[in-house]
């Protein structure tokens, strides 16, 4: 075990995100608590969540995806 997992800076605040949330890549989309440091996790790609992958409050390990993201292309502008 790496860390655990949490969806929300606290247990009464709403969850970073959820299905359907659009993020860019700094969006902060929730907490891995690793060694009693809380470390806040990015997005790193810009779409939409489409899958939550891990619960509130279970183990982690590195590596383990926690979210699936649709990302959008974009298409070249017309010339």
């Amino acid at each position: 075990m790496i860390g655990t997992f949490y969806d929300s800076p606290s247990p009464d605040s709403p969850a970073y995100v959820e299905v359907g949330t659009r993020v860019t890549a700094d969006t902060v989309v929730c907490i891995v608590e690793a060694m009693k440091v809380m470390n806040e996790i990015k997005a790193e790609k810009s779409g939409v969540i489409t899958e939550l992958l891990v619960e509130n409050a279970r183990p982690v390990e590195f590596g383990q995806a926690l979210f699936k993201v649709k990302t959008q292309l974009i298409s070249p502008l017309p010339q």
